[in-house]
């Protein structure tokens, strides 16, 4: 584990750089959206077999389901990520890849300094990029449902969980275009049963128990931030087996260290989806089939527990 206390300050303190410097005008021309295939049913699938995305390539804007099937041998999520005007995959592959693949080898040699100097030649339009949401963490062989809204633009789906040899799953391919159309979807989003609120002052926060069958959680953003590992608040429910170790999944969820976000996942939990990053005031739902025993809704940000973003709570009948 990174001793180095630093990392998380000076990482914040860049972010916050970067959001005053704002971004430069780019006359690169956007990418042009058309409506290239009919419009689609109200369920997206989503199929990860290795390390890919396999979906669609073009969707209607408004609300949308995506139902992600994890057929590989490791856990997944997808993020959505909308891009400023003007910028692409390409960019992605040129200017960001680059600066997180050299700063997370850094780390993992214990270099603290030159890892800062890595991530410092992040560009400045990557502080403007809106994480749009997704699902939480799936494990293996196993399928999340997730419904969000979307407005029209330019999307990444994106998974950054790390490989054994600490690689970033983004720089092994897994990284897709997604069109969204100035086309609504008329969808609806569907009737929740349980209402989450998530926020950086109270964390996670539900009322009442929560049973077993089929639910569908609400989880309301209250606020958003860019919390000390570069990334915001969002929620993943984890089924804890017997043998599930509380304070090696918390460390795990970090994915600034060496270990954290690592394959394998630490042993006795199971991944059930969420929702991934979403902006201040959104709101996304996903649904799953509860079996009785003991959860958690756990957060990807440092020290969960701290923050009021790692809730354990039992399924009953």
């Amino acid at each position: 584990m990174v001793k180095n206390k630093t990392l998380p300050f000076v990482i914040t303190l860049y972010v916050l750089v970067l959001l005053c410097i704002g971004c430069k005008n780019d006359k690169k021309k956007p990418p042009v959206i058309t409506e290239q295939q009919p419009s689609i049913d109200k369920s997206i699938e989503i199929i990860t077999e290795v390390m890919d995305f396999q979906t669609v390539d073009t969707i209607t804007s408004g609300w949308n389901t995506f139902k992600y099937v994890n057929k590989s041998k490791e856990t997944h999520f997808f993020l959505l990520d909308k891009y400023p005007e003007g910028r692409t995959i390409e960019d992605t592959k040129r200017d960001i890849m680059p600066p997180f693949d050299k700063g997370m080898d850094l780390i993992n040699h214990g270099n603290m300094d030159e890892a800062m100097a890595a991530f410092g030649k992040l560009p400045e339009w990557f502080s403007i990029i809106v994480f749009s949401g997704g699902s939480g963490l799936v494990s293996p062989k196993h399928t999340s449902t997730t419904t969000v809204k979307l407005d029209s633009g330019y999307y990444i789906i994106e998974c950054y969980v790390k490989m054994a040899n600490g690689k970033f799953h983004t720089s092994m391919g897994m990284t897709k275009e997604l069109v969204v159309l100035d086309k609504d979807s008329g969808h609806t989003p569907p009737k929740s049963t349980i209402q989450i609120e998530l926020s950086s002052t109270e964390g996670i926060v539900f009322v009442g128990e929560v049973s077993s069958g089929k639910q569908i959680f609400e989880v309301t953003f209250k606020d958003q931030i860019v919390h000390e590992n570069f990334v915001g608040h969002d929620i993943n429910l984890v089924r804890l087996e017997e043998n599930a170790d509380l304070e090696a999944l918390e460390a795990w969820m970090n994915w600034a260290t060496p270990t954290g976000l690592m394959t394998p996942a630490p042993e006795g939990v199971l991944f059930l989806g969420g929702t991934n990053d979403s902006p201040a005031g959104s709101i996304q739902y996903f649904e799953v089939m509860l079996q009785p025993g003991n959860y958690a809704f756990i957060s990807e940000v440092p020290k969960a527990g701290e923050k009021g973003m790692f809730r354990h709570f039992k399924v009953t009948n």
